[in-house]
């Protein structure tokens, strides 16, 4: 059973926008702060959203102003505008704990053209 399915990813331009959604269909993660984090090949994922389970929102610096990360019933979403090429990556949710819960989804590809 797969607990955390993301998608909503694709090509686009520079300056475009995409909107990820992340089903996560554990009971206990709506609990939880759940979060966006992404990959690039070759080095380790970075978390660049986080939502608490009482909407509270963090942002890395790289994405803040440009990204909004939302959670309604079992589904996280992330409002992804003005993209820029070094947004390209795999995007994943998860939980914000040390460590994640152990069982990441397939993510979801993002790219960004120049």
């Amino acid at each position: 059973q797969v607990q955390l399915v993301e998608s909503g990813g694709g090509l686009v331009q520079a300056g475009g926008s995409l909107r990820l959604s992340c089903a996560a269909s554990l009971s206990f993660f709506s609990l939880k702060p759940m979060g966006w984090y992404r990959q690039v090949p070759g080095k380790q994922r970075e978390l660049v959203a986080r939502i608490t389970s009482g909407g509270s929102t963090n942002y890395a610096d790289s994405v803040k102003g440009r990204f909004t990360i939302s959670r309604e019933k079992a589904t996280v979403y992330l409002q992804m505008n003005n993209l820029r090429p070094e947004d390209t990556a795999v995007y994943y949710c998860n939980t914000v704990d040390n460590p994640p819960f152990g069982s990441w989804g397939q993510g979801t590809q993002v790219t960004v053209s120049s």
